[in-house]
């Protein structure tokens, strides 16, 4: 071997590892600090008596819903939000604590599913730099708005009807032998919408921007693993300015969410590789509709 092709290689690597430091350090390192912030302003519900006594039935059930609503939204690239609210709320949780718990708990999934999207392959590293800055500030505005001026639940039915209509495109794209890819153009206009609708409606991340992805004939594979790895910084923004408007509430939810999500995030990640495509497309678009249409029922009923 030549000198030129051993400094080749030797800047190959560096390149390499220098990639893995930033897909698994970054969000290790911004959620170990979150942890060490969360303990120190909240060590009074962190106590080791109340962490042991919360060790309970409820503890267990919230983290079953962790377990299948990042189940869900590590293959589908959409749904975590929904369905976790979804759960929390037939449970008996209120609503307060429903959204603080899982605008919180998705900061720590949404890591976890990056980081798995990454090791097995998932993700177009180009799209997920044409996502992340915009995705970051819808979600900041979003989550202020919500936090300080608007109510959530006065826009969702608008957003469903939107996701209702992608959704039908991408059934009938699922059932056609070619699905023809399009270029996507306004990616960050798209981002921004999408980062901002997340905050404002306690989901919207995955259907706006997966959804409108995949109906363009993207690579459900890529697209949803590139969409779960940006979305990891576009709930840790939401989520931070959550917490500095709204505080913690009710732990053992945050904590079930956190916990479950985390065990499932790496199975999500894995068992998308093993789905063929069609089958996959023909989903995400029944699953949108679904949660649309119990959307829009929820708020004219």
């Amino acid at each position: 071997m030549n000198a030129s092709s051993s400094q080749t290689s030797i800047s190959s690597s560096s390149r390499i590892y220098s990639s893995k430091w930033i897909w698994y350090g970054v969000p290790a390192v911004l959620l170990t600090s979150l942890v060490i912030i969360l303990i120190y302003n909240y060590h009074d519900v962190f106590s080791i008596d109340k962490l042991i006594n919360g060790i309970n039935n409820e503890f267990f059930i919230y983290l079953a819903i962790g377990v299948f609503a990042q189940l869900v939204d590590s293959m589908l690239g959409m749904g975590y939000g929904a369905t976790s609210t979804s759960f929390l709320l037939s449970f008996g949780v209120p609503p307060a604590i429903s959204s603080t718990g899982v605008h919180v708990a998705e900061m720590f999934t949404t890591g976890a599913s990056a980081i798995s999207h990454y090791k097995f392959k998932n993700i177009n590293k180009k799209l997920v730099t044409y996502l992340l800055i915009p995705g970051v500030i819808g979600s900041l505005i979003g989550a202020y708005l919500l936090a300080d001026v608007i109510d959530g639940k006065v826009i969702k039915p608008f957003i469903a009807v939107y996701m209702m209509f992608l959704a039908i495109m991408i059934v009938i794209k699922g059932f056609r032998k070619n699905n023809v890819k399009r270029k996507t153009k306004n990616l960050g206009i798209l981002a921004i919408f999408g980062g901002f609708m997340d905050a404002v409606g306690g989901g919207g991340w995955g259907p706006i921007v997966t959804s409108t992805l995949i109906s363009r004939g993207r690579d459900p594979r890529y697209t949803i693993g590139s969409v779960n790895a940006a979305e990891f910084a576009v709930s840790f923004a939401s989520g931070i300015t959550f917490l500095i408007f709204e505080g913690i509430n009710g732990w053992q939810v945050i904590a079930g969410l956190i916990v479950g999500g985390v065990i499932a995030a790496p199975f999500g990640a894995f068992f998308m590789n093993k789905i063929p495509r069609k089958p996959m497309v023909v989903l995400v678009g029944l699953l949108i509709v679904f949660l649309s249409a119990r959307t829009l029922w929820k708020a004219f009923a």
